[in-house]
C-alpha cells in the first residue's frame, strides 16, 4: 500500500500493492493499522457501503453535515468511474478544489475522502460496482449535496451531458455559491 498525496489537504489516492500470478491477483484492500500510519491520522470506519450502476450513472455530489460528516475511502470492486472529491471547508486554501481520480478494478487505486468533501462519481465502464467504507453512520437529516454541473466547480465528467443518468435529487442540488448562502459548508 502506498500513498500519494492530491493538491487538496487530507485527500489522498492510495495504490494497493497487487500480487499476480498465472492464478490471478491477490491484494491487501485495507489495513487499519497501515492506513492510519500512511494519513497520519486515525480514522475509524464503522459503516460499509456498496452499489452497482450502469454505464452515465452519476451519483453525487453528496456529503452529510454536522455531527454526521463523514470520512470516506473508496474503490471499485468491478468496473471503471471517475470519482471527484470537492472540499467544501470555507477556510481551506483549496475550497471549491476538486480532485477526479479514475478509479477501476485494474488500477485497484483508492481515494480517502476527509470530512468536508462533497463526493460523487460517474460510471465510465458499462456497469460497476463501487465500495466505500465511512467513518460515521447515515443521517437523513444530515444529508447535503452539491449540483454535479456547477461552472464555478469546472468538472470534467468524461462524459456528455446527455449520457448522464441522474437521480432528480441529484439534479437539484445548489451550487457552491448558495451552499455559502445557506451556510452548508464545513
Amino acid at each position: 500500500m502506498q500513498i500519494e498525496a492530491t493538491p487538496l489537504n487530507g485527500c489522498y489516492i492510495i495504490h494497493d500493492t497487487v500480487f499476480k500470478d498465472e492464478r490471478g491477483y491477490f491484494t491487501e484492500s485495507f489495513n487499519q493499522q497501515r492506513f492510519a500510519a500512511l494519513i497520519g491520522q486515525e480514522v475509524q470506519f464503522v459503516q460499509d457501503n456498496q452499489s452497482a450502476s450502469t454505464k452515465g450513472v452519476l451519483r453525487g455530489l453528496h456529503f452529510q453535515k454536522g455531527e454526521f460528516a463523514q470520512a470516506k475511502l473508496v474503490r471499485v470492486l468491478q468496473g471503471s468511474v471517475l470519482d471527484v472529491a470537492v472540499d467544501i471547508r470555507k477556510h481551506s486554501p483549496t475550497f471549491g478544489q476538486h480532485v477526479a481520480v479514475e478509479l477501476s478494478d485494474t488500477n485497484h487505486k483508492q481515494l480517502f475522502i476527509p470530512r468536508g468533501f462533497a463526493h460523487g462519481f460517474v460510471v465510465l465502464s458499462n456497469t460497476a460496482v463501487f465500495f466505500y467504507k465511512c467513518d460515521a453512520y447515515y443521517n437523513k437529516q444530515s444529508e447535503g449535496g452539491l449540483m454535479y454541473n456547477d461552472a464555478a466547480l469546472g468538472i470534467n465528467w468524461q462524459l456528455p451531458h446527455e449520457q448522464l443518468i441522474l437521480s432528480d435529487k441529484d439534479q437539484n442540488n445548489p451550487t457552491l455559491a448558495q451552499l455559502l448562502q445557506q451556510g452548508n459548508t464545513f
